[in-house]
């Protein structure tokens, strides 16, 4: 990663971002005073500054500072060779802002004031923002915003759950799994339990089978269920807006599914479009939703991580050690992407299911007494230092030659996991 001075910019910007204006502190090298000014957040307008800069100080590079990795702002800036943007984290200006205004006093223009001051203060300290090519920009978006849309999901379903359990209680007991096309189309067709007794066994059998759901044994099981079931209540009061909502609630759910479907497929076709996608499938455990969410945390810019511990900081997987005095204490790492330490997290437990020797591990820790959490966050630290080197090396996963390794090395878990 490359380090900057404030000796290699023409000029020092720090803005303070907001919806319908931006405020700037303009720092310049030749007239070494900070110039205050506003523009609209409006696109002609940021592009209108950028130019002005551009012609104020041709040929030159300019810093520009803002509590910000991405967003309209971000974007509307990026495409400007002549800028170089440092993001800045906003905790770290309200902390300086609070060390010199003991009032706690806040104020736009100040806050831009104080990013240029970081800027030319510690720069050094600062990672320059690089983006990845639009290619893996545009599936890291979408990976994340998969993500987001499965969490609507959970709470969407989650509200039909509730609201079917205020009249309609075993509809929940026949489908566990309430995402899928088989619970949404019965829902729809029989929303409370008198429209389901009046339909014919026949009917019934007929939706089942259009849903391939093929074991008899099962179908006549949730039929008896059905002709036998007791009403929790017939109380119109309750029954008819619950039902409504109901209705209501089980479109959502479809569409809801229809866009990550959509995601999908377009996740998909994407991933395979990026050259590193082999190494990232070599993954046990990282199949189609795993696998894009891996290549996106380490893109394709092979210079952008120098080391493993790199990415193990940037992600929040390595833990930070305190001090004071005789004491000393390790904490989860609070300032990081989260989304990326989520990826990291998450497919580190899909790995104990796949990875002989990452099962292995996960029993020797709970042996140990270690808490589940505690292992997989164990297990990632160790999983990005192998992922590191195969992408460094654009090599592909195998797992043989990575116990190999542990065999040279007289790996205590490899002893451990052949007298299991």
């Amino acid at each position: 990663m490359k380090v900057f001075s404030p000796q290699d910019f023409a000029a020092l910007i720090g803005i303070d971002w907001a919806d319908k204006k931006h405020d700037i502190c303009e720092y310049s090298s030749t007239s070494q005073h900070y110039d205050l000014s506003v523009i609209s957040s409006k696109p002609e307008a940021i592009h209108g500054w950028a130019n002005d800069l551009k012609k104020r100080y041709p040929h030159q590079r300019i810093a520009v500072g803002c509590e910000l990795k991405k967003g309209p702002l971000i974007y509307a800036l990026s495409k400007y060779d002549h800028l170089t943007l440092f993001p800045i984290n906003p905790a770290s200006v309200a902390k300086y802002r609070k060390t010199f205004t003991h009032s706690g006093a806040k104020d736009d223009p100040t806050d831009a004031k104080i990013q240029t001051e970081i800027l030319q203060k510690h720069m050094h300290k600062l990672r320059m923002l690089e983006p990845e090519s639009p290619a893996v920009r545009a599936l890291a978006q979408l990976v994340e915003n998969r993500r987001k849309l499965v969490q609507d999901r959970v709470r969407l379903t989650n509200r039909i759950t509730a609201t079917l359990k205020n009249y309609y209680p075993q509809a929940v007991e026949w489908f566990k799994e309430k995402h899928t096309t088989l619970f949404i189309d019965f829902i729809q067709k029989w929303p409370d339990l008198d429209a389901v007794q009046r339909a014919r066994e026949n009917t019934l059998v007929a939706f089942f089978h259009a849903h391939h759901v093929r074991y008899n044994d099962i179908i006549e099981k949730r039929i008896n269920a059905i002709k036998t079931a007791h009403p929790l209540t017939r109380d119109p009061g309750v029954i008819e807006p619950n039902q409504l909502l109901v209705k209501g609630l089980v479109r959502q759910l479809k569409t809801l599914m229809e866009t990550i479907a959509d995601h999908d497929q377009e996740i998909k076709q994407r991933h395979k479009d990026c050259t590193d996608h082999l190494i990232f499938d070599s993954f046990p455990g990282a199949g189609p939703v795993y696998a894009p969410r891996l290549l996106t945390a380490f893109g394709e810019n092979r210079k952008r991580y120098e080391s493993a511990g790199e990415i193990l900081r940037y992600s929040g997987i390595a833990p930070v050690l305190e001090r004071s005095g005789n004491k000393s204490w390790t904490h989860w790492r609070y300032s990081c992407p989260t989304f990326m330490r989520q990826s990291f997290v998450e497919w580190a437990g899909e790995t104990v299911r796949y990875s002989f020797w990452a099962k292995a591990y996960y029993e020797q820790q709970k042996e140990k007494g270690k808490p589940h959490q505690t292992i997989i966050r164990c297990l990632a630290f160790k999983w990005i230092r192998i992922i590191y080197r195969c992408w460094k090396t654009k090599k592909t996963y195998d797992e043989s030659t990575y116990l190999n390794a542990l065999k040279k090395r007289h790996s205590p878990l490899l002893a451990y996991a052949i007298s299991r």
